[in-house]
């Protein structure tokens, strides 16, 4: 279920997506409150689970993690216990930065960021060590045209 927020809530996540790094005394000049009130609502949107963490983009090519690769998997396996293997092996792998369940020809999404091919084949043979998978597609992103853009709040 949705939590209600008002116009001020969603001023307030709008900027820390924008820069979570500000100031308090930045963010709440920007969005009309005292830091106080500005500081007790994002506490309250903390306790709520709504304001989950507050993070840094790294530039991965200044860092030498120029691939990113999302990989396609299909199973045969559906059952709870696979799954919950399935899900302690890929949290295993740090290069594994999204992983999700999906619906459709395939069981689940991983996007994996590392330094090359050589990197890639690494986390490959890591992945398909431990549980079986049926299918194992890998796409090679050529460009990030937009990546970690904000949620829409308004």
């Amino acid at each position: 279920m949705a939590i209600k927020l008002d116009q001020i809530d969603l001023r307030i996540l709008e900027e820390l997506q924008r820069d979570s790094g500000q100031s308090q005394r930045a963010l709440s000049d920007r969005v009309g409150l005292s830091q106080n009130a500005c500081w007790r609502r994002m506490k309250a949107l903390e306790a709520n689970g709504v304001l989950a963490k507050r993070t840094v983009v790294l530039d991965r090519a200044q860092l030498g993690m120029g691939l990113v690769v999302f990989v396609m998997v299909k199973t045969r396996h559906h059952s709870a216990s696979w799954l919950k293997q399935f899900r302690k092996h890929v949290s295993t792998i740090p290069e594994v930065i999204d992983f999700f369940r999906i619906g459709g020809e395939y069981d689940y999404l991983l996007k994996i960021v590392t330094q090359d091919m050589h990197g890639y084949d690494h986390v490959y043979k890591r992945l398909i060590d431990a549980v079986e998978l049926e299918t194992v597609t890998s796409y090679f992103a050529m460009e990030a045209i937009e990546e970690q853009r904000p949620i829409p709040l308004t």
